[in-house]
Order: structure tokens, then C-alpha cells, then sequence
């Protein structure tokens, strides 16, 4: 197999593009093996995409690309990878959860040695931008991310990995959780490598993404019992004003809005049986009784359940 053939470019402005390029997707090898696209609904999708591949040994030819990715690395031996990057060439050992990031026009090949399997993020600038100015108040510059062509992250790693995991869940309550964790991986992303640093790095880093796994798991097995704030916050061992304070700020809304909205997702996939009475749904998702929960069903839905299971049989 022949090497890549490199032209060193200057680096593309993410304002300059006036032709069209090929996604990531259309350049890769191999047909990806899982693809939120394929699962989540696209208000979860929304933040961005997910693709998880395995290749055999090849080469990726060299593209600037309209959108940042973010690679992550699942194969448990290291392996010799060569990569180009604005006319640079790299030949290195590529790690077990070692992340590469890309930022959109960067150009950027790949030339691979054994067997690969990789997590490939793809966030779209523009979105990126208004996300981190909308729920973060913070503004990027056009970069928008540092250019790290290799580096370890164990939180963003694994991120990574439970956004995949959770587009096995299926269900709507998948689409929950998928948002929730792309907060929770974009949130740490741009704080700790947006170009602009906006100071709450340490803030965010204190809530992990592990603990985030902890409580989807404790919310998974507990959600039909009363769960106040309290637990929730000894499951990922904070206190509770300060769980609150950084859960809010990394996900996006409070603890107890959360747990109403994931409660609202498994009603619904238990209204898809028209056999199910209404008071054993509501009793089963956690809710004290029917009104309450026809009260928080069509606040989140505009609909009672009654409805939304006429309309949807």
C-alpha cells in the first residue's frame, strides 16, 4: 500500500470554504458499525454525531473537512498509525482511549496498521459555537478548538463511550440519555480545550462523567420510587447544594426537571401497549398518582396520555 501523498496547505479558515468536501463519513474505509443517526431522534441529535467503526488496515487520503471530530480510540492493544496533518507527518503508537482532535479545516490523513476500532464524533461548528454561547455564556474564537493531534482524557473517553452505549438502550428514554450525555461530553470538550478559557474547567471537572454514568444507572433501576435531590447527590458523592450547582451547569437543567423529563420518556414506551391502564403507567414511572401524572405528561408533551396514546396507536 502506497503512502499518502502530502502537499503542505495553509491551514482553511472556517470562513473561507467555498467548495464543497466530502464528510468524514464519505472518506472512512468502512461502513460505520453504529451511527446515532440511526437511533436517536434529532432533537437528540441535535448536539452532534456519533459513528463507531472497524476497519482492516488502510489509508484515509488527506481532507479538510467543514467540521470538527473528535476520534476516540476503543482497541485494547496499541498500534502503529501514521498521520498527516497540515503537511506534518506523524508516525506514533496509537493508545487504548487516546483521543485525537480535528479541528474543522485542518487537513488531515490517516494511514492505519492493524485492525482499528474508533469512535468518531462529529460536532458542526456553528452549533458548537451556539451551544457554548447559549448554555454557557461563553464565546469561542473561530478555531473554536485546540488542534491536539494526540492526548489522553479519561473523562472524555469515557464520554465517549457512554454516548455510544447508550444508543443501545433503545427506546425514547435512549434519547434522554443521549442528550444529556452529548452535554455532558461537550461541556467538558469546550472547557477544557476551546480555544478560549473561560476559567471553569475545574468547575465542570467536578462532576465526572463517571458519576453522570452512576446516576443514569441509580435512575435506570430507582426511577418508579421517590427520589429526591438528596440521593441523587450521595449516588455521585456531592453535597447536595453542590451537585445541584454543577449538574444544572453541565447538563443543562435542574436535578429534578431531569428525572420528570426521563420518567415522561418511559411513560411513553410503556403508553405503546393500549392494554396498559393509565394508573399503572403513572404508578410504575414514579408519579403519586394518575392526575399528577397526566398534569407533567402534557406539560412536557402538550397532550394527556390518553391522547398521545389515541394519536400514536
Amino acid at each position: 500500500m502506497n503512502l499518502l501523498a502530502i502537499t503542505p496547505v495553509v491551514p482553511i479558515s472556517l470562513g473561507s470554504y467555498h467548495r464543497a468536501v466530502p464528510r468524514y463519513q464519505d472518506v472512512y474505509p468502512s461502513e460505520p458499525l453504529i451511527r446515532s443517526a440511526d437511533v436517536v431522534r434529532p432533537k437528540a441529535a441535535a448536539l452532534l454525531s456519533l459513528e463507531y467503526f472497524e476497519a482492516e488496515p488502510a489509508t484515509m487520503p488527506t481532507e479538510a473537512f467543514d467540521q470538527h471530530h473528535v476520534l476516540v480510540n476503543l482497541k485494547d492493544t496499541p498500534h502503529r498509525v501514521e498521520n498527516w496533518r497540515n503537511g506534518v507527518h506523524r508516525d506514533f503508537i496509537l493508545e487504548k482511549n487516546q483521543i485525537v482532535v480535528t479541528p474543522a479545516g485542518t487537513r488531515s490523513g490517516w494511514r492505519w496498521h492493524q485492525r482499528s476500532k474508533v469512535i468518531i464524533i462529529t460536532l458542526e461548528p456553528a452549533r458548537l459555537q451556539a451551544f457554548a454561547r447559549s448554555e454557557l455564556g461563553r464565546l469561542l474564537t473561530e478555531r473554536q478548538l485546540l488542534d491536539l493531534p494526540q492526548f489522553k482524557d479519561a473523562d472524555i473517553a469515557t464520554a465517549a463511550v457512554m454516548l455510544m452505549d447508550a444508543l443501545h438502550v433503545g427506546g425514547p428514554e435512549s434519547d434522554v440519555m443521549f442528550e444529556s450525555l452529548a452535554r455532558v461530553f461537550l461541556v467538558k470538550l469546550i472547557y477544557k480545550y476551546g480555544e478560549d478559557d473561560g476559567g471553569d474547567a475545574a468547575f465542570s471537572a467536578s462532576y465526572t462523567a463517571d458519576q453522570h454514568r452512576r446516576l443514569l444507572t441509580f435512575l435506570e433501576r430507582e426511577f418508579s420510587h421517590a427520589i429526591g435531590v438528596e440521593e441523587m447527590a450521595r449516588t455521585v458523592g456531592l453535597s447536595s447544594s453542590h451537585f445541584s450547582r454543577v449538574f444544572k451547569k453541565v447538563v443543562g437543567e435542574p436535578p429534578h426537571q431531569f428525572l420528570l423529563r426521563y420518567r415522561i420518556e418511559r411513560a411513553i414506551d410503556m403508553l405503546v401497549d393500549p392494554a396498559r391502564p393509565l394508573l399503572d403507567i403513572a404508578l410504575a414511572c414514579g408519579f403519586s398518582d394518575q392526575p399528577h401524572f397526566t398534569r407533567v405528561f402534557k406539560q412536557h408533551n402538550g397532550q394527556t396520555p390518553r391522547q398521545w396514546r389515541r394519536n400514536n396507536g
